[in-house]
């Protein structure tokens, strides 16, 4: 220690310190170190300031700084940042309040001993003038995240929320951060901090890499604020002022984007709400928030359960259910056929059950439900009573029925290739109502033959809903091809470009692993009508869009071209009836794989796949990188 000191300029460097080898001299060399740091004016500060970050974000759970001061040390350089300007624009100290803030979260997100500390040291006050944005906004995304995490323990949430502000600030940040950030950053490449791009790329790329990790912090300064205000919904005191319209409304589109996939983001948010009987009330009355829903439960993504969950909870609310019903019981019914849903088990069955008790307590007059939803639940209960009476059935009359639902069905094959396409779909229909209900991989066949001719008879609303069923019959679930492709495409037609895009990456993902020539990628190479779709898609839902129109870098919706990526496509995109007509690998009628011999319910074998993650399927296909993958 005295050469590594005597060789040092520094006196009581911090690396220096680090490498004392008595245990006593090295914990009063730290004390002292954090003790001394705020107090000095002395250039270099950022060094061993940066080397504590990476140090908290190596060993989070490592108690010796905790014990020493840190907290003090991190709470007091940022109000000397935030009091001392002309000390924040010397040298690099411009960057300690981002480290300070991002080292407070780091050591507070796993123990919650250490958070207590923290608010002991006094930490809440100077990260809640960071949250204001009295500097930037990547001081910002740090303070959001620091305070996320102190929020989520019993012991030191109400510190958090004893500072009225704070969850006020959360709702503003959540709905405006994208917009911030473009406009504050993105929008303008040569008008871009220095500090801002160093701390994006750590000086490993140039401005592509910084337009792609702002992105990515722009949705994690999103996605945190609605992690924040999460812990603040778990109180019914607060649901008041989280739930207002403008608020709500927004909270479906907070998805996070592919770049923070892991997020539960703003669907996350409102499972907490609709949990609370005070929170179902807003959200019921807000429009167009239960046809969101009902979309996000449709869609194949990762917290798809989270808005079925909604729905249900919306509907075993008497104060609610009619509010919803006629919107909610369509989707429902499309997804009762789930079986299991990640840990949800037999998700299926809770739908029908809490359908049937709608039915069950149905009133008159402002409280009843329309025909056509009462059609759709007693549809769903009779295919139940359907499916308990072929159990008692002798096996030849099961294959009975199946054989004359296969003479139907390729009649509407014969149809659909003759361009009769309404008969086709009649006859898939009726083919439907021959073929026994446990007969779930011939079915699956039929509902997502008759979505193509939804498809093309323009009726995008049936495409999703028999494509959905065809999903939800499917096992693995959700990972039928041709259903994630039809539905994509329907989708599209309707302008849900997020949806479509999801669907779009799953159905890539899934031709890559297809045993099925038709499907599988040639070459690895991604099919050109899929990558069309995807990169038209990647533009509309991309995160910075409405920030971008707003701020005169969109004008209109066909001037999309520049404002997303680096390659451009100007040919024409076909629509959804058009790209799977033709002999380029698409659909065709009648060229699943059917298993005619097979009668062992599909539940009794048991699922043999484990669902791959959205960000597994994200990262199999870079989707700006389409044509050149060759992964």
């Amino acid at each position: 220690m005295d050469k590594v000191s005597q060789d040092c300029p520094y006196p009581g460097c911090f690396f220096c310190v680090m490498k004392e080898g008595n245990p006593s001299k090295r914990r009063a060399s730290i004390l002292k170190f954090f003790r001394d740091l705020p107090l000095q004016d002395d250039d270099g500060q950022v060094l061993p300031i940066s080397g504590l970050w990476n140090t908290a974000m190596a060993h989070p759970n490592d108690p010796e700084f905790i014990e020493l001061g840190i907290f003090e040390c991190m709470a007091t350089l940022i109000w000397k940042g935030l009091k001392n300007r002309r000390w924040l624009s010397h040298d690099q100290n411009i960057y300690i309040p981002y480290y300070a803030a991002h080292i407070i979260g780091s050591y507070t997100m796993n123990m919650e001993e250490f958070a207590e500390t923290a608010i002991h040291a006094g930490v809440i006050p100077p990260l809640v003038e960071l949250l204001s944005g009295r500097l930037t906004w990547v001081e910002q995304r740090v303070a959001v995240r620091a305070l996320g995490h102190l929020s989520t323990y019993t012991s030191t949430f109400p510190a958090v929320a004893s500072h009225g502000e704070i969850l006020e600030l959360s709702i503003h940040l959540a709905m405006s951060s994208l917009e911030i950030v473009y406009s504050h950053f993105y929008q303008y490449v040569d008008r871009r901090l220095s500090y801002h791009r160093d701390l994006l790329t750590r000086g490993m790329g140039g401005i592509e890499m910084e337009s792609r990790k702002a992105e990515e912090w722009a949705s994690q300064l999103q996605c945190w604020s609605l992690q924040l205000i999460n812990c603040f919904a778990f109180k019914p005191e607060f649901l008041p002022t989280i739930c207002k319209t403008e608020f709500l409304t927004n909270l479906p589109g907070m998805w996070g984007g592919l770049v923070n996939e892991n997020s539960p983001a703003g669907i996350g948010l409102l499972r907490t709400i609709c949990h609370h009987k005070l929170g179902r009330g807003p959200v019921a009355s807000c429009p167009g928030i239960i046809e969101a829903l009902c979309n996000i439960a449709r869609s194949s993504d990762d917290w798809q359960y989270m808005a079925i969950d909604c729905l249900l909870w919306l509907l075993q609310d008497l104060s609610t259910c009619h509010k919803v019903i006629d919107k909610a019981v369509p989707a429902l019914v499309d997804l009762a056929e789930i079986t299991n849903l990640g840990d949800h088990k037999k998700l299926g069955d809770s739908i029908v059950t809490v359908l049937q008790e709608c039915i069950q307590s149905q009133g008159t007059g402002r409280n009843s439900i329309s025909n056509r939803t009462k059609e759709l639940i007693e549809e769903l209960l009779n295919s139940r009573e359907r499916l308990k009476w072929e159990k008692n059935m002798p096996k030849e009359d099961l294959h009975i029925k199946q054989a004359a639902a296969l003479v139907v069905k390729l009649e509407g094959n014969s149809l659909f290739s003759s361009g009769n396409i309404a008969e086709a779909a009649s006859k898939y229909s009726e083919a439907l109502t021959l073929c026994p209900v446990r007969s779930k991989k011939e079915r699956v066949v039929l509902y997502s033959n008759r979505a193509q001719c939804h498809l093309l008879l323009q009726q995008p609303l049936a495409a999703i809903s028999d494509a959905t069923r065809a999903l939800c019959l499917h096992n693995p679930l959700n990972r039928h091809a041709k259903s994630l492709w039809r539905r994509a495409q329907a989708y599209d037609m309707l302008g849900l470009a997020k949806e479509s895009l999801l669907d779009a990456i799953l159905f890539i993902n899934e031709c890559s692993q297809s045993n099925d020539p038709d499907l599988s990628l040639r070459q690895n190479k991604v099919p050109d009508y899929a990558e069309r779709l995807v990169k038209k898609q990647m533009r509309a839902a991309w995160l910075f869009r409405e920030a971008a129109i707003k701020h005169g870098g969109v004008h209109s919706e066909g001037d999309a071209g520049d404002i997303y990526g680096q390659d451009t496509d100007d040919s024409e995109w076909e629509t959804a009836s058009e790209s799977d007509i033709g002999n380029d690998g698409r659909d065709e009628m009648g060229d699943d794989d059917d298993d005619d011999s097979e009668w062992k319910n599909e539940d009794e074998r048991g699922d043999k796949y484990d669902k791959p993650s959205m960000k597994d399927m994200k990262l199999g296909y870079n989707v700006q990188q389409l044509s050149e993958n060759e992964s």
